[in-house]
């Protein structure tokens, strides 16, 4: 009988033992991803992505931020899953998106654009929400102040004033030839529509008029950069997606009638517009990167936490194209480069 009772007990005990091995975090389980002792770097998170449309900034913007979180210890096949939706443009699709990331258990929501932010900020109650690749999160009514944005959202606009300033002052000192600059537009974005007013206002600073050709989709393209062969004397787009999304027209258009072309962006100079004042979209999404393991991993409240705005501003010139479109390239233009090993592309 005594022998009996000490088995009883051994046994009692190994299953206490065993009990307390399967339950090293609490009790919680997190489908599989590897736990260790209830620490931050034990916990699975899922970030559901929502982008408006492809193309390369907006990709590099996504590809910075999962860096980011990468970096700080949470990355995709090890303890994050990435739930990613592009709306391909589409404004029905955006809102679809939204609806059904509120749905979801996602533990943090990231807006690449200002249509999927301002979509996300209208159903997204419960959880983080982050936005990148928006120039104006007050006008688009995304935050209501940019040093405490409060509620559950925050991120960074891809804008400063001050380069389209630059911009500008470039071209009236470099291409004294340049009188009007015809901009590709799509009036039903926010964004551009703000940068276009900046734009205008400091070409006319100089003297210089700009004429605009309006679309509505990335069809319109082509034929709105063929309308001002012969009205403008340069080619100007704003962060535009839909314009950006088909700027590979412009750039065709813009090297068949030896029209220089500036855009808004890096990556639009790195595939054959002439010059840009900016910043490495990959930067930018890195920065909003970091912001979400501030909140997932230190539970940082995004409504405390200020937007950011890139302050890596530089003259980016693309040799190569700028010769496709009738420029030469001076010492004077690449002296404008602080970065000349980085920012002038041959």
């Amino acid at each position: 009988m005594k022998k009996m009772w000490m088995s009883l007990t051994l046994a009692g005990v190994l299953l206490m033992v065993a009990g307390c091995g399967n339950n090293g975090s609490g009790g919680e389980q997190d489908g599989g991803t590897e736990q260790s002792g209830g620490s931050a770097e034990g916990k699975a998170y899922t970030v559901a992505i929502s982008q408006i449309v492809e193309h390369p900034s907006l990709d590099e913007t996504r590809r910075g931020f999962l860096a980011g979180l990468k970096d700080a210890g949470i990355e995709e096949g090890k303890n994050l899953t990435v739930d990613y939706n592009n709306a391909q443009g589409d404004a029905t699709t955006n809102l679809s998106i939204a609806q059904k990331i509120a749905d979801s258990d996602s533990d943090l929501a990231l807006a690449i654009a200002t249509p999927p932010a301002q979509a996300l900020v209208q159903q997204v109650q419960d959880k983080p929400v982050l936005f990148a690749a928006v120039t104006d999160p007050l006008g688009a009514k995304i935050v209501g102040d940019l040093e405490k944005p409060g509620a559950n959202v925050t991120g960074a606009s891809d804008t400063n004033p001050e380069a389209i300033v630059q911009l500008m002052d470039f071209v009236a000192s470099e291409l004294p030839d340049v009188k009007t600059v015809g901009l590709i537009l799509n009036e039903g974005e926010p964004n551009a529509v703000v940068m276009a007013d900046n734009a205008e206002k400091a070409l006319a600073s100089h003297g210089i008029k700009l004429v605009k050709a309006s679309v509505t989709n990335t069809s319109e393209v082509k034929q709105a950069a063929d309308s001002l062969v012969g009205k403008a004397d340069a080619f100007f787009i704003t962060l535009d997606n839909t314009v950006v999304s088909a700027v590979d027209t412009i750039i065709q258009v813009a090297n068949d009638n030896d029209i220089p072309f500036f855009s808004s962006d890096r990556d639009t100079v790195e595939k054959g517009a002439m010059v840009t004042v900016g910043f490495k979209y990959y930067d930018h999404g890195y920065q909003v990167g970091q912001m979400a393991a501030q909140i997932l991993k230190d539970g940082a409240n995004p409504g405390d936490m200020p937007v950011s705005f890139p302050d890596k501003l530089d003259l980016i010139l693309n040799v190569k194209a700028a010769k496709e479109q009738g420029i030469e390239v001076t010492d004077s233009m690449k002296s404008k480069v602080q970065d000349p090993d980085n920012d002038i592309i041959e």
